[in-house]
């Protein structure tokens, strides 16, 4: 047995409805998939390459409640369809991509947009905008097994009850398989790899207190409040 020189940690997990435990490995996002929310954002949304930024596997939580960030006085939402890896493989084909998927839940891709537009001005990375802790909310996996591999179905976020957000998957300007093959091109996929596909316009802030729900027809619902 390895023996480690400090104590190792913990595996980070997401449940799967029905029982047992999805090992999270790396957690892929997709930037700008779709064309009102990379208008939103001052971006031109025609179906240029996709590109991707990452999370730490430990930033995903399935947490009730999530701390209210300390750093950023613009930490707002977004909320997005999540593909879970189930095989892994390189340069796989859009047309096969579905078969490497294990199931699909609704997250919250948590942003700290005054630390982002910072960094995009200055051309340095912003990582810590994106990769912090708790950015990752995520909802119970729903297997594919059981729901399919949803093409279309109507994407929400309220925050207190108001609608912020509202798009369909449909929409994605690179849908899912897409997504998948363009991105085993960049690394190897694995098993245990989430994928954020991206959010529709209405991105916006969100202060203590505020109870954030986000809702994929025919997948899942995921809420949090921040305390």
């Amino acid at each position: 047995m390895t023996e480690y020189v400090v104590p190792a940690a913990p595996q980070a997990a997401v449940p799967v409805v029905g029982g047992g435990q999805f090992p999270v490995r790396r957690v892929f996002c997709v930037g700008r998939n779709y064309a009102d929310h990379a208008r939103e954002m001052g971006s031109d949304p025609s179906r240029e390459p996709p590109f991707f930024f990452s999370k730490p596997a430990d930033a995903v939580t399935v947490a009730s409640e999530i701390p209210t960030d300390k750093i950023s006085t613009k930490f707002e939402f977004e909320g997005e369809l999540v593909v879970a890896i189930g095989k892994g493989g390189a340069d796989i084909p859009a047309a096969s991509a579905l078969d490497h998927v294990y199931g699909y839940s609704v997250g919250c891709d948590l942003t700290r947009r005054d630390l982002q537009s910072d960094a995009k001005k200055t051309g340095r990375p912003w990582d810590m905008s994106k990769g912090f802790d708790n950015s990752a909310p995520i909802a119970p996996i729903q297997p594919a097994a059981k729901i399919g591999h949803p093409g279309k179905g109507r994407l929400t976020l309220s925050v207190n009850g108001a609608l912020k957000q509202e798009g369909d998957i449909s929409q994605m300007i690179w849908p899912v398989p897409d997504v998948i093959a363009f991105l085993s091109t960049l690394v190897v996929l694995a098993p245990g790899d989430l994928i954020y596909t991206g959010t529709p316009a209405g991105v916006g802030p969100i202060v203590t207190g505020d109870k954030v729900e986000i809702i994929c027809e025919g997948v899942t619902t995921c809420s949090f409040t921040l305390v």
